[in-house]
């Protein structure tokens, strides 16, 4: 059950600060560990890039609670353990007749991790992954499981960062299964994209553009659409002057498409069009370092500007920049809470010494809008910024102390950025 050896994050550029990893195989197991330990937290596939999930003292990792505990055709609900990853629950859904609403770009990811820390996919009617959320159970500070299905206390607890206690299930809101055809047209000027960003984002049940920021250009505009409204229609042959690509496409130019997902407008199941990513494939080694900032959708146009002024410091870092849209939610910590957004996701180069150069300036061009970092990418924005962007915030900490009084899920990050 316990792991004894240093360990990295997917990308590899963040080491764990504590030898003591655990990987319990029960939800009584778990409740062993937190009673022993003052201090633990919880990995998920390690997918974060900083240290929200890092800990000095003690690490679960929950990859062997996997499962399905439960499914309900007729109620459209699923629950599953809180180490299982998208791609595993996809399989398990094909050939049900239901679905998830959405999916993350990649799809090797943990559910609870995900929700945890909002983590979301596209479309301008699309809530984050933690929006489908109706019940959770997790086990607190003093090893007791808690169970909670109460709208009102999932908004305060989903998106919990990690500081309630070790989720163990979570059940989902399933939707009926569709299927969606996906399109990408290449070079898009970024005029036309200024002006017209309301109706391409709501182009499509998913829509995603990309730019590596060399020339005021978005290379590439992935649009995903229901087959029930493109069924026997031919895609069009330029959007907004992009124009349609014949070939399979990576959204980075030099990178081959053999990991990509279908496109040439042939249709598919939802979960092999919606991830940019095949299930079967992991895309690359994680050589990478990503950012993300979300702001709200109606400063689109005016923070595509602000970046773009940073465009020749920004591009030699860059591998690629995804914008998507996402819709609001009212879960406290979640940075769509009541607004519909857009992110503005880099990926960039494997050199932090260079990008933590270039992020403060990103930060200061993008601090008119509000802009909220994920919480589980990098960023230099100012612990008390940060906790200025969020109303909930003093509920939030209050509630922390209510279910875990002497901080045994607390750690650097949370004290920083949530304690202050």
């Amino acid at each position: 059950m316990r792991i004894v050896e240093k360990q990295r994050n997917w990308a590899g550029n963040y080491t764990y600060s504590t030898v003591n990893w655990h990987a319990p195989e029960s939800v009584e197991q778990i409740q062993q560990l937190v009673k022993r330990f003052n201090h633990v937290k919880v990995v998920g596939t390690r997918h974060s890039f900083n240290s929200i999930a890092d800990s000095s003292d003690q690490i679960m990792t929950l990859e062997k609670l996997n499962k399905v505990v439960s499914f309900k055709r007729s109620e459209q609900k699923i629950t599953v353990e809180a180490g299982m990853k998208y791609s595993d629950l996809c399989h398990y859904l094909e050939g049900t007749g239901l679905a998830l609403h959405n999916l993350a770009s990649l799809p090797h990811i943990s559910v609870a991790g995900a929700c945890a820390t909002a983590t979301h996919g596209s479309g301008n009617q699309n809530g984050n992954l933690a929006t489908v959320v109706s019940a959770m159970e997790f086990v607190n500070a003093t090893g007791e499981v808690i169970y909670e299905e109460s709208e009102e206390k999932l908004n305060a607890l989903v998106v919990g960062l990690g500081g309630f206690g070790i989720v163990t299930k979570l059940t989902l809101d399933l939707v009926p299964e569709y299927k969606i055809r996906q399109d990408v047209y290449e070079n898009l000027s970024l005029e036309e994209f200024q002006k017209n960003f309301h109706t391409i984002f709501s182009s499509a049940y998913s829509v995603s553009v990309f730019t590596d920021w060399s020339r005021p250009v978005f290379k590439q505009v992935w649009l995903k659409r229901t087959v029930s409204d493109e069924d026997m229609i031919e895609a069009e042959s330029e959007f907004f002057g992009a124009k349609l690509s014949t070939k399979n496409l990576h959204p980075i130019s030099d990178h081959g498409a053999e990991h990509c997902t279908e496109q040439l407008g042939v249709s598919g199941s939802w979960h092999d069009r919606i991830p940019h990513f095949r299930m079967n494939f992991t895309p690359s080694s994680g050589k990478e370092l990503q950012s993300e900032y979300i702001i709200p959708r109606a400063y689109t146009a005016d923070a595509i500007t602000a970046i773009g002024k940073l465009r020749e410091q920004i591009a030699p870092l860059l591998l690629i920049c995804e914008i998507r849209s996402i819709a609001a939610d009212n879960l406290w910590m979640s940075m769509n809470y009541k607004q519909d957004s857009i992110g503005i996701h880099f990926t960039w180069k494997d050199d932090w010494e260079a990008v933590k150069q270039v992020l403060p300036k990103i930060e200061e061009q993008l601090a008119p809008f509000n802009a909220r970092p994920h919480w589980g990418k990098l960023f230099t924005m100012a612990p008390d910024q940060v906790r200025s962007l969020y109303e909930k915030l003093p509920d939030f900490q209050q509630l922390l102390r209510e279910y875990d009084p002497d901080g045994k899920f607390r750690n650097s990050f949370l004290n920083h950025y949530i304690f202050g």
